[in-house]
């Protein structure tokens, strides 16, 4: 399930025209980026929570095979014939679910969970983060934890100049470290009793109230990932992803990774 109905507002320069999900990394939307993560590790069914221009994600899907190969296409005596070229198929099962324009996180999940069948667990994660996380290994540390939600854990970079100070003289500086906390990376595991603890009204924020109350109860877990991650949140986010993509430097791309450590 991806979190993709949210205005991006700190985004603007972006979202005012398009939903964050679809803003381009490498001429990619961000949403198929993620979405090729999960699917190197073989899940391939996903459910898509819409809200702000939601209708631009269903279209871009719509018109993908036309967008993304070279066709062509055949209209006589009343026929429409499309060939395509080098098709290579990407293997997606897709449910779009209008989850409403003016709704917090945890009410998005309630109203999708009707479209969420199978097994006990089930994958959450936003719209607007990359990563190398292994997904196979954070499904493993959930079911060992044997807790009801598994959050992972990162490590974000600090984006000011840290101080240490002793008798209001600096003893060291240094620019943008890592943080020392563990920060909300998204990429959730969640047991699907987790449904008992939202509700669709549009008002219940994930993050706030069932959280905490998982994590008073000790049925929230955390997977630590020290690899890498970048949440999309600002344009100056945005410019430094695409920058990495062009220099080659895409340790997100896992699907693209040759066994010698270089890149396709």
């Amino acid at each position: 399930m991806i979190l993709c109905g949210g205005k991006g507002t700190r985004l603007r320069e972006e979202t005012e025209f398009r939903p964050k999900p679809l803003v381009m990394v490498g001429g990619k939307p961000m949403l198929w980026h993620i979405m090729k993560l999960y699917s190197y590790y073989g899940f391939n069914e996903f459910v898509v929570c819409l809200g702000y221009k939601g209708d631009m994600i269903k279209e871009y899907f719509l018109k993908h095979d036309e967008s993304a190969h070279d066709f062509t296409l055949r209209l006589a005596d009343g026929v429409r014939e499309i060939k395509y070229h080098d098709k290579q198929s990407l293997g997606w099962t897709i449910t779009f679910v209008d989850t409403g324009l003016e709704c917090d996180t945890g009410s998005r999940i309630a109203r999708a969970a009707k479209h969420v069948e199978g097994d006990e667990e089930f994958l959450v994660t936003y719209g607007d983060g990359i990563a190398d996380i292994n997904v196979t290994q954070l499904l493993e540390h959930h079911r060992k934890s044997n807790k009801m939600v598994t959050v992972t854990g990162v490590k974000t970079t600090n984006p000011f100049g840290v101080l240490e100070i002793i008798d209001n003289s600096v003893v060291s500086f240094v620019e943008k470290p890592q943080s020392r906390d563990w920060t909300n990376g998204g990429f959730f595991v969640c047991n699907k009793s987790i449904f008992s603890y939202l509700d669709a009204s549009g008002s219940c924020v994930f993050e706030q109230g069932p959280l905490n109350r998982l994590a008073r109860e000790g049925q929230l877990g955390v997977y630590k990932h020290t690899g890498f991650w970048q949440g999309v949140d600002t344009l100056k986010h945005l410019e430094g992803i695409n920058a990495l993509y062009e220099k080659g430097d895409r340790p997100w791309m896992v699907w693209e990774h040759k066994a010698h450590g270089g890149w396709e």
